[in-house]
């Protein structure tokens, strides 16, 4: 890769990569890593996904397919920058692992400054989105981004207070995709005023399972997340859970007992959260917190024979396999036990994941999985 970032034959097969199937941002970073660059990954992927038995072919997007969703962005005015461009905002590049991409529409130079998340119920009390409302009005008034998924309740009001000052709101869906449809005018001003920030293809309806993406995303962008009413089963939990994996503060503000929405923030500072009674509160955390620089190579992996790891993948990917199970297990707990080079372990579990029979996790974990017919 030079020095300006890739190529745009290189970009475009960054997105196709990403858009595989079976390759998540886990499964892309590790391919990345050992053949360098996206274009020569998808030369040997379907090879891979047939030495671990994947049945059927695997599903590469064609170059057609990754040049019409980068026309049906630019067609919207969004922005599609991919991992190692200069574009990429730094504390996302920072999450192991991060996305491979990205779609901004708006003021993207917003996603380099520093951010705060406010996230909550989505029927949220009147004095919830007065308090979310002007939280990030102070925060941003401070000189902070606020992040948010606009959503219905404390997500809306977080932004709504920081439109002026600068607001990120991370879809679930495509850059267009406008969800609660009372948001239109919302989405509107901040794709005109802040910037909307999205993983998903411009078109893209939103899914369930696109949801855990968009908080990691959240989360990702932002230097601590501020959590204002949540019941125990709400997704800005979920939103908290991942900042702490991620190695950012997790606030949350304190209600009363007797109001459901008030257990999840209470029990977030009951588990060490920080407690948030106003602006001061995060400011005084997150000031002292040190800027996130250049991430370098952000494919970084030793140099390594690929003949040689390939022949130690074919040799222990049975093996591999067998000590799967649906519970994640560490990967340098398999090669321990194994008691092979961990390169080919970790090679087989690559062909593995790629074949749809093993799931790369964060953290260095990986789960069995069951692949589609």
């Amino acid at each position: 890769m030079s020095l300006d970032g890739p190529s745009p034959a290189e970009r475009r097969d960054r997105l196709r990569l990403a858009r595989t199937e079976a390759v998540g941002s886990v499964t892309y970073r590790e391919l990345m890593a050992r053949w360098r660059t996206a274009t020569r990954v998808l030369e040997v992927l379907p090879d891979l996904a047939r030495r671990a038995r994947r049945p059927g072919p695997l599903r590469i997007p064609t170059i057609d397919d990754a040049e019409r969703e980068i026309a049906a962005g630019e067609a919207l005015g969004a922005e599609l920058i991919v991992l190692g461009e200069a574009g990429f905002p730094p504390l996302l590049a920072a999450l192991d692992p991060p996305p491979p991409l990205i779609w901004t529409r708006g003021r993207a130079p917003l996603l380099f400054r520093p951010a705060i998340a406010i996230v909550g119920a989505r029927v949220a009390s009147a004095v919830g989105q007065r308090f979310a409302r002007q939280l990030a009005h102070e925060l941003g008034e401070a000189g902070y981004v606020v992040v948010s998924g606009l959503a219905r309740g404390i997500d809306g009001a977080a932004h709504a207070g920081s439109l002026a000052t600068g607001t990120a709101a991370v879809l679930a869906g495509g850059i267009d995709d406008i969800y609660p449809p009372e948001h239109a005018e919302l989405h509107a001003a901040i794709a005109d005023q802040g910037c909307l920030v999205s993983e998903s293809a411009p078109g893209r309806r939103a899914t369930a399972k696109d949801f855990p993406r968009r908080n990691r995303i959240i989360s990702g962008l932002s230097l601590g997340v501020v959590v204002v009413e949540a019941e125990m089963r709400s997704g800005s939990l979920i939103t908290a859970r991942l900042a702490g994996e991620q190695g950012r503060e997790v606030f949350a503000v304190p209600g009363s007992p007797l109001d459901p929405r008030a257990r999840g923030t209470n029990d977030l500072i009951r588990q060490g959260a920080v407690l948030c009674e106003g602006a001061e509160d995060v400011l005084r955390v997150v000031s002292a917190l040190p800027l996130v620089r250049d991430q370098g190579d952000l494919f970084e992996g030793a140099q390594m024979d690929n003949d040689a790891v390939d022949a130690a993948a074919a040799r222990m990917r049975d093996k591999v396999e067998a000590m799967l199970s649906p519970t994640p297990t560490s990967r340098d707990e398999i090669a321990r036990a194994l008691g092979g080079p961990p390169q080919g372990v970790f090679a087989a579990l690559v062909e593995l994941a790629v074949a749809g029979r093993a799931e790369l996790l964060p953290g260095g974990m990986v789960c069995r999985a069951f692949p589609e017919d």
